[in-house]
């Protein structure tokens, strides 16, 4: 079997797709893994060819544009479009010589989409976020305001759309490319239970739980209990980490702050808590007992893995529907605010209440149970499979006929 696979520059939207990469080429597949030069060597490490989308004029290049893509629907309409066209000749002059069985791409690269869509291509997405239809969208908690928006914007969205139409790709509205249905064949990397509304998505949809990393650098446990604080890479609000430091110092917790850059504006700090710009993450969270997050998908699914409790601090709409769902599960408390006595209290709550701890063993349990990178290959085996036998039976038709 061979699999064209299409991502978005982004590790959080790559790192999960790799234990699944392995597992395909392991088992004697192609994969040809269509990204961008950061990512070729973990990708090539997974097996995958690589084949580079760099240098192809992609319109996405300064930092703020991936936040005003989630608020401004005919800015992102447009972004897909131009990296679409500006791909086109080559994505196309390489699926005429992969000839894949297959195209899976990440569930926000619509480019990859787009493309199946033109070749008549068998497609799967490839979901890192939840899977989202019109039950689970109420975790998204879209404002008014937004909605306005974006019907405000459909007359320009409707002519970026044109461009599409021009270049030979079949689409009729935007809803057809950003949003998957029933009938889409599609992966997601978190289990059933901890999916919101998993009850009204199709059996075409497989939940096979979180893709974890092996730990490679082991962090030592130097206090009975232990507070790890991580924001991502993005977050660098120093006085939220400030605070942090001044709420825990005079406990006996073991404090573990992974904050990325700026890490010598933080000297001399109590005995119990140490700043890194970064950490193995996983080795972190194999000793804590409480982690404060900012709720990336990835970051959230690896500390409820390791049945650790959460203290929610979402920033993004994506990040709020993460931690609404591990609110409602039991699993984490919301952070008030950056208080000093708020992130205390938080803490000391999640601590002192095993019920946290409790209901994050039961995620963690659910997880162990998807059926992982196996299942998801044995999907892909199957749809594969199904489209080359409609395939030769249509054939068979045509020659009886």
């Amino acid at each position: 079997m061979k699999i064209a696979w299409f991502c978005i520059p982004a590790h959080g939207h790559t790192n999960p797709t790799l234990g699944l990469v392995k597992e395909l080429t392991s088992a004697g597949h192609q994969v040809f893994y269509f990204s961008f030069a950061p990512f070729r060597e973990k990708i090539e490490a997974a097996g995958a060819h690589f084949i580079g989308c760099d240098g192809y004029d992609l319109e996405m290049k300064n930092p703020g544009d991936a936040d005003r893509v989630s608020k401004d629907m005919a800015f992102a309409t447009e972004l897909l479009v131009s990296s679409t066209l500006a791909l086109d000749d080559m994505v196309s002059e390489q699926i005429a010589k992969i000839k894949p069985d297959l195209i899976v791409s990440d569930s926000v690269a619509y480019w990859g989409k787009l493309i199946a869509m033109k070749h008549g291509i068998p497609y799967v997405s490839s979901t890192t976020t939840f899977a989202f239809n019109r039950y689970s969208a109420r975790y998204m908690k879209q404002s008014p305001i937004q909605l306005i928006q974006m019907l405000l914007s459909l007359p320009k969205i409707n002519k970026q759309l044109q461009r599409l139409r021009d270049k030979g790709y079949p689409v009729k509205n935007i809803l057809e490319i950003v949003q998957n249905d029933n009938e889409t064949n599609t992966i997601v990397y978190t289990s059933r239970y901890f999916q919101p509304c998993a009850e009204t998505f199709s059996d075409r949809y497989r939940f096979i739980g979180p893709s974890l990393r092996p730990i490679q650098t082991p962090m030592e446990k130097t206090a009975e209990k232990t507070v790890y604080i991580s924001m991502g890479t993005v977050n660098q609000n120093q006085q939220f980490y400030r605070n942090c430091i001044d709420a825990l110092k005079d406990t006996g917790y073991q404090v573990i702050l992974s904050m990325g850059t700026n890490t010598e504006q933080f000297e001399h700090l109590p005995e119990n808590i140490q700043v890194y710009s970064t950490v193995d993450q996983m080795a972190v969270l194999s000793i804590a007992d409480v982690f404060l997050t900012h709720c990336g998908m990835n970051s959230a699914s690896e500390g409820l893995a390791f049945e650790v409790p959460l203290i929610l601090f979402p920033q993004t709409t994506e990040q709020g529907a993460v931690a609404a769902r591990a609110e409602e599960l039991g699993a984490g408390v919301r952070l008030k605010s950056i208080e000093k006595k708020d992130i205390l209290a938080a803490v000391n709550e999640v601590l002192d209440n095993p019920r946290y701890k409790e209901n994050a063993a039961a995620i963690s349990n659910s997880f162990r149970e998807s059926g992982g990178a196996a299942q998801a290959r044995a999907f892909l085996e199957s749809i594969a499979q199904t489209n080359s036998s409609a395939h030769c039976n249509a054939h068979s038709d045509f020659s009886q006929g």
